[in-house]
């Protein structure tokens, strides 16, 4: 069986807890006016901080079918049109699982 998305952010979440990680650090979902999504992704203590991300920006014919992603500050932050939310954790979680297991995270 495939893990869907939605199962696959929370296995990297819940792979990200270590006690103390899941006190400071998070997950960030919310809505943006465009109308469209915002996801942040704190990457401080995780195997991720230290990995670069290229900048992606794709817009499509369609005035709402966009994705914007890039690395800032720590933070993965994606944003993208109104039917664009799986798409932008697919971004994040493929970049995850290209650079290293979880078991590769930072202890902090």
């Amino acid at each position: 069986m495939n893990p869907t998305t939605l199962s696959r952010l929370q296995a990297w979440y819940a792979s990200m807890c270590n006690g103390d990680w899941e006190h400071t650090y998070g997950i960030f979902l919310s809505n943006i006016d465009n109308p469209g999504w915002s996801l942040k992704v704190e990457l401080t203590g995780t195997h991720l901080s230290q990995v670069a991300f290229e900048d992606l920006e794709i817009q499509r014919a369609n005035d709402v079918d966009w994705i914007h992603c890039k690395v800032n500050n720590g933070v993965f932050q994606g944003y993208g049109g109104l039917q664009n939310l799986e798409e932008l954790l697919c971004v994040f979680l493929d970049w995850a699982d290209k650079n290293g297991t979880t078991m590769d995270r930072q202890k902090d």
